[in-house]
């Protein structure tokens, strides 16, 4: 009786989700850093910003170093090899961290394609800022979760420190290692790819521009009666703005993450002159800008490239990080009015104001306890902006850092029931 596929001789399946890398070669890092890309060294800061204990760390970057950890097998969410210590037995140590959803990998080649300069990057194994901000590929502090079978209880142990280590040179050589980490294989992403941009290229193809009008140079330089020919009408407004060439990363260059954004945020600023005769932008303070470019960043959470972000922004300004989170989240939560109501307590006139703490009451909503525009109770806040708008925000008990949250309203009963989730 036959069986096809599992005659003897017959090729073994290719499993473009799973792969295993063979033993790195001990290496001396003399400056400290095990990566040499930007992205290699996001993933160990992301291990070494949740760690409990430096000595383990160093240990750990010690047994990396000298060839401690054996083959590495990589699947989705999962890093694992087997690590020797001081036991002749080697440990069985793995590193476990959440995978793209659908959404995310949308977002992720919908980037991608969208500049060919992202697609040429990712074939030459280099890794676009812009693709990690606006998916978050890299780990946050506290994303990657270490486990082993070695005694210690340690966050992380020596072992799995030292696996994080190893790994972070094989993100080095191969970029396409962290998208198998976050769920999707480099054959399935190149196929992807691939696919969308031949679709792009050819809506381009069909949607091209017709030629522009062209005068010949003998007739624009001949002198007629009239005198010079008249200069040709403007070209036609983009549909969009440009999007800037990539910058590659350069440690004598500035952030290449800057660069793009303020790159994009030019283009978009020109685009809407253009189409309006009027720049919104102009009037706000710079402390203002910073908050609104920060907001614009497209990264979801604080990935190591927002973060980057948010501190030299601060710096700048001679503000801290968290300063210009909060500011972010009133930003985005009802734009230069929500920041406004984030920095500007105000007395508001009677009317709306005094009305907002029966309507609560009658509502069956706690009591608030009423200064200036805000009304508060040990956790929760509403303040009246001098737009009309009621905004939510939301602090630990017993604390006063009070963060935006939930969506502005007329109605402060409105505001509230968003507040408390529907």
């Amino acid at each position: 009786m036959n069986h096809p596929r599992s005659v003897r001789g017959a090729l073994p399946r290719h499993d473009d989700r799973r792969r295993s890398f063979p033993q790195v070669a001990p290496r001396d890092a003399p400056d400290g850093r095990f990566a040499a890309t930007w992205w290699g060294n996001a993933w160990v800061e992301a291990l070494e910003g949740a760690a409990l204990d430096p000595a383990r760390l160093a240990r750990g970057k010690a047994y990396a170093g000298r060839g401690h950890v054996d083959a590495i097998t990589v699947t989705p969410g999962r890093v694992v090899a087997y690590v020797h210590g001081s036991r002749t037995r080697p440990y069985r140590t793995e590193i476990r961290m959440r995978t793209l959803g659908d959404d995310g990998w949308e977002r992720f080649l919908d980037e991608a394609t969208a500049r060919p300069d992202h697609i040429a990057a990712l074939l030459d194994k280099d890794v676009p800022h812009a693709l990690e901000a606006v998916t978050g590929l890299l780990p946050a502090p506290g994303d990657l979760v270490p486990d082993c079978s070695c005694p210690d209880d340690g966050y992380p142990c020596k072992h799995a420190a030292a696996l994080c280590y190893q790994a972070a040179r094989l993100l080095d050589e191969d970029p396409f290692v962290l998208f198998l980490m976050r769920g999707r294989g480099e054959q399935e992403l190149l196929a992807e790819l691939t696919r969308r941009n031949a679709a792009r290229s050819a809506a381009e193809t069909t949607a091209a521009a017709p030629p522009m009008p062209t005068v010949p140079a003998r007739a624009a330089l001949a002198a007629t009666a009239a005198g010079l020919l008249p200069l040709p009408r403007p070209l036609a407004l983009p549909a969009r703005p440009g999007r800037p060439a990539v910058f590659p990363p350069d440690p004598e260059a500035p952030d290449p993450l800057a660069l793009d954004l303020l790159a994009s945020e030019a283009a978009v600023r020109a685009h809407a002159f253009l189409a309006t005769g009027h720049d919104p932008v102009a009037a706000l303070t710079p402390w203002q800008d910073a908050v609104r470019l920060a907001a614009a960043h497209p990264g979801s959470g604080l990935t190591a490239s927002t973060r980057a972000l948010y501190r030299d922004l601060a710096y700048a300004l001679d503000r801290t990080p968290t300063d210009l989170a909060r500011a972010v989240a009133a930003w985005r939560q009802g734009g230069s009015a929500g920041l406004a109501v984030l920095e500007e307590p105000w007395d508001p006139p009677a009317g709306p104001f005094d009305r907002a703490r029966p309507a609560l009451l009658a509502a069956d909503l706690p009591a608030f306890r009423p200064w200036r525009n805000r009304l508060s109770t040990e956790s929760l806040q509403l303040r009246l902006g001098r737009d009309g708008l009621w905004y939510g925000y939301e602090s630990d008990a017993g604390r006063e850092d009070w963060w935006p949250r939930g969506e502005p309203d007329p109605d402060p009963v409105g505001a509230l029931t968003d507040l408390l989730g529907g």
